[in-house]
């Protein structure tokens, strides 16, 4: 069983930064590929990043391409998403996922092939 609880979240200006830290329990956390996806009020979840198990490979979604990092550091089980250049359209509450069944190395944007999830932290951009 993996638990994730994410924090950072938080009220922004457009045009500002935050940092999201998501915190895994669990021995395994080093060999799981990472996503984070965001859910605004009416509309579906949307993938936003992934990362792979060692942090050396990642994928984006279009819209937070350029302003949008991910990170992790395996030594404190915390998977991270920089966001910068933030806009009123990234307000959402922002969740983080583990894929931790799937055989390969492939990263995924589709939120049926991650088995845990964390309960999100909101961030609201002003304009």
């Amino acid at each position: 069983q993996v638990q994730l609880l994410e924090s950072g979240g938080g009220l922004v200006q457009a045009g500002g930064s935050l940092r999201l830290s998501c915190a895994a329990s669990g021995r395994s956390f080093s060999s799981y590929r990472m996503g984070w996806f965001r859910q605004a009020p009416g509309k579906e979840r949307e993938f936003i990043a992934a990362i792979s198990w060692g942090g050396g490979n990642t994928i984006y979604a279009d819209p937070v391409k350029g302003r949008f990092t991910a990170s992790r550091d395996n030594a404190k089980n915390t998977v991270y998403l920089q966001m910068s250049s933030l806009k009123p359209e990234d307000t959402a509450v922002y969740h983080c996922a583990a894929d931790a069944a799937r055989l390969g190395t492939d990263l995924s944007r589709d939120p049926e092939e991650y088995e845990y999830w964390g309960q999100g932290t909101q961030v609201t951009v002003s304009s």
